[in-house]
């Protein structure tokens, strides 16, 4: 038994980074470290098939004076499903990675719980518990800032929405008022005045 398992102890090796990479895509709440779980689970999954395709006292499939009986070569296959796995692997890393980027810039942070609930259209809990409690993230300022939609209410940084009141920096936005640079009036101006 232990003679076997020591013949096989690659399959333990992929059992450890496929426990790693699951629990790296599953239990994490840091996408950036989910893409991780997912590339580890993969390289798994890509060593596992590789094992399975080697052969003892197997050469290259190159029929040479040994014959042509299969038993004497080893399966291509394997190595070029995976060649094409890594391939693909990469692209989707990298699509992954730069929807990671695009996903920062819109919501200043990475963490799944915070964006899920400002998808949802409610504001993150100050604190959330890891899985089994074992770890807590608290939000960034961004996810604590409040966001006016409406017109008349403040944005962050104390600019106004409501048509006809003033921005930071002195310019306007209503009808009738005056912005640097504009002239002397943007508003109606007394008949006859073509100027």
């Amino acid at each position: 038994m232990m003679e076997l398992f020591l013949a096989r102890y690659v399959y333990l090796f992929v059992f450890i980074l496929l426990s790693i990479g699951l629990y790296g895509a599953l239990a994490k709440g840091d996408l950036v470290k989910k893409v991780i779980g997912l590339t580890i689970f993969s390289t798994a999954i890509y060593l596992f098939f590789i094992q399975g395709s080697l052969q003892l006292d197997g050469t290259a499939p190159v029929i040479d004076e040994r014959g042509s009986d299969p038993a004497l070569y080893v399966d291509p296959l394997p190595h070029l499903l995976i060649l094409t796995a890594i391939v693909v692997g990469v692209g989707v890393s990298g699509v992954a990675l730069a929807l990671l980027v695009r996903l920062y810039r819109t919501h200043g942070t990475l963490d799944e719980a915070v964006i899920a609930e400002r998808l949802a259209g409610r504001e993150p809990a100050t604190r959330r518990a890891g899985l089994f409690g074992l770890g807590t993230s608290a939000p960034d300022a961004a996810s604590t800032a409040t966001v006016a939609d409406g017109p008349g209410t403040t944005a962050p940084g104390g600019s106004t929405d409501s048509p006809g009141t003033t921005a930071p920096g002195g310019s306007t936005d209503g009808p009738g008022t005056t912005r640097p640079g504009d002239g002397p009036t943007d508003g109606p101006r007394p008949a006859g005045d073509d100027s």
